[in-house]
């Protein structure tokens, strides 16, 4: 990297003070300790203090035993492990803090990257672009996966630019190890090598030959498959499965899967608040009918009420209720095939990208109800306009198609494609994408300043 100047380095450093004190602040007022970050710490305290990687089972009137488990990889609960290991045992706000320092090294990532596209100007407004855009920050305030897969693509794409470049074996192995710890923390991760490895090749094939980009695709691609060799035979070993990833359905083998009631869902599931007051709560909670949009009981009313008295009467998902839902499901999909195949992917998918990112504040689950809670719902609007701000300069990067733009591109379409089959849209599912958006913004800040100042 060539010298900065000083101008350079005070905006950097105050960028980076900027976002390490939202990231704290999110820390102080929204930490956020439940559900899947449970479950990734149980998995953790049981590989480390036991050498089983599994969760804990409790039995009624008797000690928890350790069941080994495939339903999540084992990228986030061995991060855990080690904090953990160093920090103490159930030290979570260690966790956050080292995932603000994993955010703002995420930040200097993409702002480098940018600079071997465009320049020093076009990195510093990634830098600020990056530092202070809050629906990355607030996930460091949760330990969920969120945070070190951002940090996995931003490294992705500067490693990416770095090799293609000058091939030095460091970057090389940056590049190696963003591929497989994205894969490693969740199985979408995998986007970022199935994008990135062919991407390798064709724009190296001009820039250092298409037989030493083919070297060193394969090299990176070799060196990232390792860990799941690893983890491929520790399944087949314990549960007698292949399974290189984790099931789709997050069960372990022989658990009840609840296809039918997924599939259900998926006949009028679109937003948010259904996959929050519904279907995290199947089993074990009641389903409130009343929480159910018009289009879950437009035909077939008496069916479905019947189905869910039956499933209220004890929490339960037997499977004899669970093939009602799945009849039940088949009659509508074959009714409205339309709606099932297109129109309720595309509207899950608009969901997940312009939602307000509003779900890791205490802002109402309903935040459109303004009657109810007026300043939450303005909250929420802010968020979805700046969410929105954030989307369309993007978009106007885009349209200047800088370089790696169809790789980068590429990578957007192919994950959106991936989500928009997902029952349960999570606006959170589409933050690594971010890396991408910002990257493009600060793209379009800069042409379009460019033209300001009268350098084109």
């Amino acid at each position: 990297m060539p010298s900065l100047s000083r101008r350079t380095m005070l905006s950097a450093l105050c960028a980076l003070a900027a976002g390490a004190a939202l990231r704290l602040w999110f820390i102080h007022a929204f930490p956020q300790i439940q559900g899947d970050s449970l479950l990734y710490a149980d998995i953790a305290r049981n590989w480390l203090t036991h050498g089983i990687y599994g969760r804990s089972i409790m039995h009624p009137g008797g000690p928890a035993a350790i069941a080994p488990t495939l339903v999540r990889l084992p990228g986030y609960p061995g991060f855990l492990a080690l904090c953990f290991a160093v920090f103490g045992n159930q030290n979570y706000f260690a966790v956050l803090y080292l995932q603000v320092l994993i955010d703002l090294v995420a930040c200097l990532l993409i702002a480098e990257f940018v600079r071997r596209l465009c320049g020093d100007r076009a990195a510093m407004a990634a830098l600020w672009l990056a530092a202070l855009c809050p629906f990355t920050a607030n996930y460091v305030a949760m330990p969920l996966t969120e945070t070190p897969s951002i940090f996995c693509v931003a490294l992705g794409l500067c490693a990416f630019a770095a090799v293609l470049e000058r091939p030095r074996p460091g970057w090389m192995l940056a590049l190696a190890f963003a591929w497989s710890y994205a894969a490693l923390l969740r199985p979408d991760g995998a986007l970022l090598a199935l994008v990135f490895f062919p991407a390798l090749i064709f724009y190296g094939r001009n820039s250092l030959g298409f037989a030493r980009s083919l070297r060193i695709a394969l090299f990176s691609g070799l060196v990232s498959v390792l860990p799941f060799a690893v983890w491929t035979l520790r399944n087949w070993h314990t549960f007698h499965v292949f399974q290189p990833l984790a099931p789709r359905s997050a069960t372990d083998p022989g658990e009840p899967k609840a296809l039918g009631f997924q599939r259900w869902t998926k006949t009028w599931m679109a937003d948010f608040a259904s996959t929050y007051e519904i279907y995290w709560n199947v089993p074990g909670d009641d389903i409130d009918i009343h929480l159910l949009p018009a289009r879950a009981v437009d035909e077939d009313t008496r069916q479905t009420m019947d189905l869910i008295s039956q499933y209220n009467a004890g929490d339960l998902l037997t499977p004899q209720i669970d093939a009602g839902f799945a009849a039940l499901a088949a009659a509508r999909i074959r009714a409205h095939p339309v709606r099932y195949y297109g129109t309720l992917p595309l509207l899950r998918l608009a969901d997940m990208w312009l939602r307000p990112r509003v779900e890791m504040l205490n802002i109402e689950l309903r935040w459109w109800q303004y009657g109810q809670h007026r300043a939450e719902t303005r909250i929420a609007y802010a968020y979805g306009a700046l969410n929105l701000v954030y989307l369309l300069a993007a978009l106007i990067g885009v349209f200047y198609w800088p370089g790696f733009a169809t790789a980068m591109v590429a990578y957007v379409i192919l994950r959106s494609l991936l989500l928009s089959t997902l029952g349960g849209p999570e606006p959170r599912y589409t933050l690594e994408c971010f890396p991408m958006v910002i990257a493009f913004a600060a793209v379009a800040i800069d042409r379009v300043l460019n033209r300001v100042l009268g350098h084109d």
